[in-house]
């Protein structure tokens, strides 16, 4: 039964209605009428009802004793976040995978759930392992009580350990439990043709690896320290594939080629298209990848590379002007129209790329720096030169420091465009939707050097980095395959930030009163409610007896 208002003129009328199941449908019977709404709230004869009513409902009463902190809470656990992941870890595959490989192996304690309570962590709040199982005190985590801080080291250690030497290295469980996530999201319909690459580097604090810590560029400013670079491989669909590891030394253009050759030999791909970034490729490493009859779609530097800069931004030839559709396939915004064109330059194939609003926005950008130069030279050259965003458009001289024209200039050619090579055959339209379709899975990749920012690393072996890691690697596959769950009810452009906060705040509360035990759901706030649509998990009762 419930209380509803009816229209009568001009008058609203309060209705007690029950619902009744006739004839196979549903149909409504007003039980009583209880007078016009207005002349029952003056003499408070529906507060009277309502509060006659309440009296006799348990749960009522015991809302009312928790909001008057008359009721004793025993526990109170966040239930949010593990509900929605624990339930993508089932349905990706992961936990059936770990339990796969585990098979006969005989620890002591539930290693999967030692491995889920890490990813969990790295996705909510990413930090060292230690700090992970403090955190874990907070979260209602299924089966993981008693998972403590050995455990965890010793998950990661089996998550990386080497089983077996390959043709292209040491195969580790990692790599196995790779692949058994690649077939079970693979069908008969479904290629791997195109694949999308990037690399980042963490820095250890502590000793490091004994091989795979060592000193080279540091994209964190820190040559002081060991690192080690890492590569995720990604689909068109922004569904991570694999992730590599090397030394801290190894150039990004050096990882190219064996990536490549690993995913061939790995997951039986027998034609693969590389689309990367301006910077993976160097000229050996794109000479090898002709030799050996490899497609690719590469970003090329339009600044040093001189046959782009002076040949291929002039040459002559028609526009033709696309709209992505890859973007509002993916439940965000309507994306901005391209216009291509193809060059042939002594049979290397080179596309511009011209993005209109973007090239607007290149430029409000450049003039917003020059008014800001022109304001600071009045302070003197000392208030510029420190600055490098103001330092590419100064001429400084012996004695002067002046903003130099020709460089404002120059820059103006490069507004809103990109050059692409590639040996391909595609029409010029597709390669640049591809390339452009990099920058969307991109968001996954700034997700991944996110996930992978868990620092300090302070494990000593190979094995222990290499699953601390790839612990990284399972939040970053669980949180692209929410990201898509939630695209395709339309919830493309929810805040990853937002999302966290609102799950983070779900909480199951266990209280007491009166000698019975009972466990509240504090309420669904901000998106919460959509994404557990999304995923397809039920909210928990409101309040249940549990003893």
């Amino acid at each position: 039964m419930f209380l509803r208002t009816k229209t009568v003129r001009g008058h609203q009328y309060l209705q007690l209605v029950e619902n009744r199941w006739e004839g196979g449908r549903s149909r409504q019977r007003v039980v009583a009428s209880l007078g016009r709404l207005d002349e029952a709230l003056s003499r408070g004869t529906l507060d009277g009802i309502l509060a006659s009513g309440a009296r006799l409902s348990e749960t009522v009463l015991l809302l009312s004793a928790h909001r008057q902190g008359k009721a004793h809470t025993v526990r109170s656990t966040r239930i949010g976040p593990s509900l929605i992941f624990e339930r993508l870890w089932k349905e990706t595959g992961c936990a059936e995978a770990l339990a796969k490989l585990l098979g006969k192996r005989k620890f002591e304690f539930p290693v999967e759930r030692a491995v889920f309570t890490e990813v969990l962590h790295r996705l909510i709040a990413p930090g060292s392992d230690r700090d992970g199982i403090f955190w874990k005190e907070a979260y209602a985590i299924a089966d993981a009580d008693d998972v403590c801080l050995h455990h965890s080291y010793r998950a990661m250690a089996w998550l990386g350990e080497a089983f077996e030497d390959g043709e292209l290295g040491p195969r580790c469980t990692k790599d196995a439990i790779e692949e058994e996530l690649f077939r079970h999201r693979r069908d008969l319909f479904s290629s791997l043709e195109l694949v999308f690459f990037d690399t980042t580097s963490i820095y250890f604090e502590g000793n490091g690896g004994q091989e795979i810590g060592a000193r080279g560029y540091s994209k964190d400013k820190r040559p002081d320290l060991l690192q080690m670079v890492v590569g995720v491989v990604v689909n068109e669909e922004g569904w991570p594939i694999c992730c590599e590891m090397w030394p801290g030394n190894t150039a990004d253009s050096t990882t190219v080629l064996p990536v490549v050759e690993r995913l061939r030999k790995r997951f039986g791909i027998s034609r693969v298209c590389f689309v990367a970034d301006r910077g993976m490729i160097a000229k050996d490493t794109l000479a090898e990848l002709e030799k050996q009859g490899l497609s690719y779609i590469l970003g090329a530097r339009m600044r040093s590379q001189k046959e782009v800069r002076d040949v291929v931004l002039d040459a002559p030839g028609r526009f033709r002007v696309v709209v992505p559709r890859t973007a509002k396939r993916r439940g965000q915004r309507a994306p901005s129209p391209l216009k291509v064109k193809d060059v042939d330059i002594d049979g290397r194939r080179y596309l511009v790329c011209v993005n209109e609003s973007q090239a607007k926005k290149d430029a409000a950008d450049r003039q917003a720096i020059v008014a800001a130069l022109e304001r600071k030279l009045e302070q003197g050259p000392k208030a510029l030169v420190g600055n490098a965003g103001y330092r590419r458009y100064l001429a400084i001289g012996a004695d002067s420091v002046t903003i130099d024209e020709d460089r404002i200039a120059t820059e103006a050619r490069y507004d809103g465009t990109w050059v692409l090579r590639t040996n391909t055959d595609y029409d010029a339209v597709e390669v640049a939707l591809v390339y452009k379709h990099l920058w969307q899975v991109e968001d996954v990749f700034r997700s991944m050097k996110s996930l992978l920012a868990t620092r300090p690393i302070y494990h000593r072996t190979d094995d222990a980095i290499r699953g601390h890691v790839f612990c990284s690697f399972f939040a970053l596959l669980l949180r692209a395959e929410l990201q898509q769950r939630l695209a395709a009810k339309g919830l493309g452009d929810l805040e990853w930030a937002q999302l966290l906060r609102d799950l983070d705040r779900l909480e199951s509360v266990d209280i007491e009163n009166d000698g019975k035990h009972f466990r509240l759901r504090t309420e669904a706030t901000g998106v919460t409610g959509k994404v557990f649509q999304a995923v397809g998990v039920a909210l928990p009762p409101t309040l249940q007896r549990i003893a």
